[in-house]
């Protein structure tokens, strides 16, 4: 990425953090993120945080603590008990906004970024080969005016399967949002682009967490699971940590994305960063 500019605003965007192994790269990852690309807010995926399936309150503090500034979830949000005791009134935390009414925790919300200006950030969630959750497409239109008409800086966290409904979705908002990108698969991929010279789009940003594994989780149990057709229970992998996400840089003037930059990074290329 190029120095950023003051008319810019830059974020970095993490993929879905996977227990105690990602959050602690992420911990360890973040001050020297921050001190070589100089982001300004960071956008970070909890939904596998905690064990490697859901959250609790005293992670969302645990994340708050290590300086993330905002927290996007997906289809595992409400794995652990006692969500509606808290989520309500955690503000820099985000569930998807199309889930069936009446679910504890805001679907979208307004950061401050700095110079009288704010931030919207929406999470939604998929359909395709997931459950029948409220239409993605259709609550996205009927929640960005809302945005609009407060802010030009608007991001989507669109967690699901289907690659094609990601970028399905991306297109439908294309123009229209300053950024968009995919979590869940735990696959990073390689199509970070600008479309319509308006729209940050990478279609997954992979899992922050332990990569010798099948998507964060030990193998052998995964594997046998496959073999036998018996599900297993499952444990967070530790070895091979890195950090999925990318950067993004956006006009304050107008939303628009002006660069985009993935990151797939393992602590050995973070001491070199």
């Amino acid at each position: 990425m190029q120095p950023k500019s003051d008319n810019h605003l830059r974020i970095l965007a993490v993929g879905d953090v996977i227990g105690r192994p990602g959050r602690r790269l992420l911990e360890r990852m973040l001050p020297t993120l921050k001190t070589r690309f100089q982001f300004d807010l960071s956008v970070v995926n909890v939904e596998n945080a905690a064990g490697g399936f859901g959250m609790l309150e005293d992670t969302y503090r645990e994340f708050l603590g290590m300086g993330v500034d905002i927290m996007t979830s997906g289809n595992h949000i409400y794995d652990k008990k006692g969500g509606e005791t808290w989520m309500d009134d955690a503000t820099r935390m985000l569930v998807p906004a199309n889930w069936p009414p009446g679910a504890p925790g805001l679907g979208y919300n307004l950061f401050d970024c700095g110079g009288g200006q704010k931030l919207a950030v929406l999470n939604l969630i998929g359909r395709t080969f997931m459950r029948p959750y409220d239409c993605p497409f259709r609550a996205a239109d009927e929640i960005l005016p809302k945005l609009q008409e407060v802010t030009p800086l608007i991001l989507v966290d669109f967690h699901a399967e289907a690659t094609s409904e990601k970028a399905a979705l991306g297109w439908h908002l294309s123009g229209r949002i300053s950024g968009f990108w995919g979590t869940h698969t735990h696959v990073p991929t390689a199509d970070a682009r600008i479309l319509d010279q308006h729209t940050g789009y990478q279609t997954d940003l992979g899992m922050t967490g332990a990569y010798d594994s099948v998507i964060g989780m030990t193998k052998e149990p995964v594997i046998e699971g496959f073999l036998s057709q018996n599900r297993l229970r499952f444990e967070v992998a530790k070895n091979d940590c890195r950090l999925g996400g990318c950067l993004l840089d956006l006009d304050r003037a107008t939303g628009a994305c002006v660069a985009i930059k993935s990151l797939f990074l393992s602590e050995s290329e973070l001491e070199q960063i």
